[in-house]
């Protein structure tokens, strides 16, 4: 049977010291952008983005080392995004992973340039010469575009942007409130996992089939949250509940209750796990992984 904490366990400590290594070159290792930027990637996040890379990458036959600099590269790209959604201006919260966030623990200014940083320096790694002497020429770049317009203003920050504009709004229609969050969330866990299958050479058929998968989970991913908004314990996740509510956000909760959002969470897991037929024992992880996604408590 396949064991997901034992899984999860060697894919992130693998993670975390290639991120470390990453860090370690900084021409001014003391710096305080240096020590913001450590301070938000190294804080024990769940790593879901580099792990799906890694993960589709081996369900097409690839090898996980191989995508190790992309998985790193979308894991400063998130946390990037995490810092800045944190800001006073954005969703201004004062946790992150049980600490507190970038901008309280250091200032707003060093928040703002901690994220600019990580979100650069996610595309110096993507384009380093170590990358490239493992990706194969054909998909170097269409890797980077994927990766680029899931991160842009065609995926998550327009979803960012809409989930401001819509605090604004009496309440957003069902379609709208997916839309917004397959941009948000869904649009760079998209990327992680066509990235991975490129990565490992996968066939047409193959990719377009674990963008399929991509899409359920990142839109469950989305319904869990707002679930564990209502009901999750502020000191398992390390961040505070009810905020959703507080800013009269559109969630699926509020559309739809409750137990109507765990049935849909649950469809769209099942959609993501069938999907996956045409692969192998290979496929395992992202199986597990993805009924993780609404199984979590944080």
């Amino acid at each position: 049977m396949f064991d997901l904490k034992s899984y999860l366990l060697d894919k992130r400590q693998q993670i975390d010291a290639a991120l470390d290594r990453i860090l370690e070159t900084a021409p001014w290792p003391g710096a305080r952008i240096v020590a913001a930027m450590r301070y938000a990637l190294m804080s024990g996040g769940k790593r879901l983005r580099p792990v799906l890379c890694l993960a589709a990458c081996e369900t097409v036959g690839g090898n996980a080392e191989q995508a190790l600099p992309v998985a790193c590269a979308l894991e400063m790209i998130h946390t990037y995004s995490l810092i800045h959604d944190d800001l006073p201006a954005m969703d201004d919260d004062c946790l992150r992973r049980g600490r507190p966030t970038c901008h309280i623990a250091f200032d707003d200014a060093t928040a703002i340039l901690a994220g600019d940083a990580l979100l650069t320096l996610a595309f110096e790694t993507l384009s380093s010469k170590e990358i490239r002497k493992k990706v194969p020429s054909e998909c170097w770049l269409d890797i980077i575009s994927v990766i680029s317009v899931a991160s842009g203003y065609k995926g998550m920050v327009e979803g960012q942007m809409r989930d401001m504009l819509a605090e604004q709004q009496e309440s957003l229609l069902l379609p709208e409130l997916e839309e917004l969050h397959l941009l948000k969330t869904g649009a760079l866990i998209e990327a992680s996992v066509c990235s991975g299958a490129m990565l490992g050479q996968g066939s047409f058929e193959q990719i377009a089939s674990l963008k399929v998968y991509s899409k359920n989970i990142g839109l469950a991913f989305q319904v869990a949250d707002d679930i564990l908004n209502v009901e999750g314990d502020p000191l398992i996740m390390g961040k505070e509940a009810g905020t959703d509510r507080h800013r009269c956000k559109s969630t699926y909760p509020s559309l739809l209750g409750l137990s109507e959002s765990k049935e849909a969470a649950s469809r769209l897991i099942a959609h993501a796990i069938e999907s996956l037929a045409q692969f192998d024992h290979r496929a395992d992880p992202l199986r597990v992984i993805a009924a993780y996604i609404i199984n979590r408590n944080r």
